[in-house]
């Protein structure tokens, strides 16, 4: 499992269709996805993938589907859109 790193810079964009992330508390974090395919809606951040280069932040992140337990990675930032991602379980 991936140590937590301090980023330097925190998402802090607000709109309708964007989700406010503090990406230092992103490991466990709950996640609904808003249009879940094969019953899949609830997950959970798992893992924190560290990049190739050690300088660089992490982008990636692990999520695991609850009821599945299917395991894929995704840029961290894509849980910013609201119109595919809502924060918590709904």
């Amino acid at each position: 499992m991936v140590s937590v790193k301090l980023y330097e810079k925190v998402m802090t964009m607000r709109s309708r269709t964007r989700n406010q992330i503090n990406a230092q508390k992103l490991l466990l974090s709950k996640w609904t996805d808003v249009n879940p395919q094969a019953k899949e809606k609830h997950f959970l951040v798992t893992k924190l993938i560290d990049p190739e280069q050690p300088k660089n932040l992490i982008e990636l992140v692990e999520l695991e589907a609850v009821l599945t337990k299917r395991r894929f990675a995704m840029r961290w930032a894509e849980l910013t859109d609201a119109t595919k991602w809502r924060q918590g379980w709904q």
